[in-house]
């Protein structure tokens, strides 16, 4: 018996409809891809599954990792914009996609059961902002005591529609005498970018506007109000 044939189908990309198909996002997801490896200081390998499923997320949903991590034993990571609760989700793909070991701090009241025994593996650190004026005496301890630590931090450590940064990744970071990494989250592009080590010479004011220089053509998944 002859099957039937179904009406043709006709294809979005060819016939001009859809701005998907001439994102870079798919043009990179038509591409072989390639993960980088971060030093051995700061790889930890949690088996092939969350390897596979960090990877399947950056792939199918268009991201690209730009860059490299540095070799340097102690510093602290900075991500920038951050605007969505999806910024932690795109973080945890690239963790798994690289195998990376990263500590981070996050608010005391997200470490509960059944969710606290995952964010620790995940290199998750509870810290109680109403109690923040020893944060930055702890993480300096931290950093003297530890052999190797990358500490990821938000600088505008909160979502809301505010611009400004707070400073504590820089006190941390001079207090301990290592070196910042910027990275930054750009879904305009859909690429992860990690930039070179910025030094700080200790003066915040000096320091502060050139390393939010470095995000100015980096786009958030929210735009945030420009400030007055």
């Amino acid at each position: 018996m002859p099957m039937a044939r179904g009406l043709p189908c006709k294809d979005p990309c060819t016939s001009g409809r859809s701005t998907w198909c001439k994102s870079p996002a798919r043009k990179r997801l038509l591409q072989p891809t390639t993960y980088l490896v971060p030093p051995p200081a700061f790889h930890q390998a949690r088996g092939w599954l969350w390897r596979a499923i960090g990877r399947a997320y950056l792939r199918l949903s268009g991201w690209t990792i730009e860059g490299t991590f540095s070799v340097d034993p102690k510093y602290v990571l900075i991500v920038a914009p951050h605007t969505s609760n999806w910024d932690f989700v795109l973080g945890v793909a690239v963790v798994f996609a690289v195998e990376l070991r990263a500590s981070w701090l996050g608010k005391h009241s997200l470490f509960k059961a059944p969710f606290r025994p995952f964010l620790r593996w995940l290199g998750g650190i509870p810290v109680n902002r109403s109690a923040s004026h020893g944060v930055v005496g702890e993480c300096a301890k931290a950093f003297d005591e530890a052999e190797t630590l990358m500490l990821a931090l938000a600088p505008e450590g909160t979502r809301k529609g505010v611009s400004q940064w707070k400073t504590g990744f820089y006190r941390i970071a001079v207090q301990a005498g290592v070196p910042i990494l910027p990275v930054g989250f750009d879904y305009r592009e859909r690429v992860v970018h990690l930039m070179p080590l910025f030094r700080p010479s200790g003066d915040l004011d000096l320091d502060l506007p050139r390393i939010q220089a470095l995000y100015s053509h980096v786009h958030g998944r929210r735009e945030r109000p420009q400030e007055r």
